[in-house]
């Protein structure tokens, strides 16, 4: 639970850094560029500790965790968040914990009970029913909506088969081995998004960038994968019920989102079914 919360905390920032990043700087760039610079950080921390490397079938099961986690995510949502605010985003994501526990039924064989389908369910809503009030996330649907949706999707697939592995390879080795797949796709890709040349961009932009690459690319993550990893999978995915609460938070101090005191309520229904769900059966 510990690490879980501690991997939902570091991939609360993740939005509201994003939308601040691509202000100024090329979506692509961010999306693959992020990766690119965890990749080398991740390359760096294998060979200083020696790790052994994955065997036969593990490297095609870190080519779905890269392209769900360090590919699919980071791009769909740096090129969602160009048009649509970090709490309209925090609505779609409030779905991931539900798809998540999804792909732990169908992947890793788990059986949560009907009391944990009700409070992750009534999670959901609440996420949804609350960032509509507070930020008018679902007046209007919008193009980006279904780039979120995919990265939804994505990164369910990922955090699954990332768990998985974690019982294998590690928690933050099987970051660093998927995110050094992704490197010989990601680097040409960050190269199309510097288009003409470096970018320019202020101080903000940057530091959110670093933020985007070193922590919720890559230490956020071993974290993460370490509780999902002791699991179950379902239940601790549950705790990201609270990140959409966060972001918003967050969204609100950084970039002047208006937070009012129903964020309070709709934050303790969110935290009451979270609670609800990892302290359900699974089997």
């Amino acid at each position: 639970m510990v690490f879980g919360f501690l991997g939902v905390l570091a991939f609360s920032f993740t939005l509201p850094l994003t939308r601040v990043a691509v202000s100024q700087l090329d979506p692509l760039f961010v999306g693959a560029g992020r990766a690119v610079v965890a990749g080398l950080l991740a390359a760096l921390v294998l060979a200083g500790l020696r790790q052994r490397f994955p065997r036969g079938r593990q490297w095609l099961r870190l080519a779905v965790v890269a392209a769900g986690v360090i590919a699919g995510f980071p791009i769909l949502t740096s090129y969602a968040l160009q048009s649509v605010p970090a709490a309209h985003g925090a609505v779609v994501i409030g779905l991931l914990p539900a798809a998540t526990a999804v792909v732990a039924v169908l992947r890793a064989r788990e059986r949560p009970s009907a009391r944990f389908w009700l409070a992750s369910g009534l999670g959901v809503a609440a996420v949804i029913g609350f960032v509509a009030l507070t930020a008018g996330g679902l007046s209007s649907l919008h193009p980006a909506d279904l780039l979120l949706v995919g990265a939804v999707v994505l990164a369910a697939v990922g955090y699954g088969e990332g768990a998985l592995l974690s019982r294998e390879l590690g928690s933050w080795q099987t970051i660093c081995w998927a995110l050094l797949v992704a490197l010989p796709v990601m680097l040409p890709l960050m190269l199309v998004g510097l288009g003409s040349g470096w970018p320019r961009a202020d101080a903000p932009a940057w530091l959110a960038f670093a933020y985007l690459a070193g922590v919720s690319m890559f230490l956020g993550f071993f974290a993460w994968y370490r509780g999902l990893a002791i699991g179950p999978i379902a239940r601790i995915s549950q705790i990201q019920l609270v990140q959409p609460v966060l972001t918003i938070v967050w969204a609100t101090l950084l970039l002047g989102e208006r937070l009012d005191l129903i964020v309070l309520v709709g934050a303790f229904a969110v935290i009451l079914c979270a609670a609800t769900a990892v302290r359900a059966r699974i089997r």
